[in-house]
């Protein structure tokens, strides 16, 4: 993400955060994409959980990615390439609350609107 976000703890807490409305925006969208397209919840919930978490973390996975495949052989290079990661001691758990607030996203957003537009049943049993 390129937003200006603090280092440490609070930075990686407002990435998770941005990471949440994103999802929860991902699925708004693809429930009424699935609602057009008469898709059950479950290719709803799918689609929205990996478009988030791609649109929401894509870039800090790729980074660890990077950083732990490609063999790094001079020190300058290591320098060059940390120098591109905001708060690369936080990289790791950044990644990991980035998906994890996506998905609570996507399943904050299937609490939300699916129970408005679920129809209700008189069955007794």
């Amino acid at each position: 993400m390129n937003l200006p976000l603090h280092f440490g703890l609070l930075g990686t807490l407002e990435a998770a955060g941005i990471a949440l409305l994103v999802g929860l925006l991902v699925y708004f969208l693809f429930h009424h994409i699935a609602r057009v397209l008469r898709w059950t919840h479950g290719h709803a919930l799918g689609w929205a959980s990996g478009i988030a978490v791609v649109i929401a973390a894509g870039i800090d996975m790729w980074k660890l990615f990077y950083m732990g495949i490609v063999r790094m052989e001079s020190p300058f290079y290591a320098r060059l390439y940390l120098s591109t990661i905001h708060d690369p001691n936080e990289l790791g758990s950044r990644v990991v609350l980035e998906i994890i607030g996506a998905l609570s996203g996507v399943a904050l957003g299937w609490v939300l609107f699916s129970s408005r537009s679920a129809p209700e049943r008189g069955d007794a049993g």
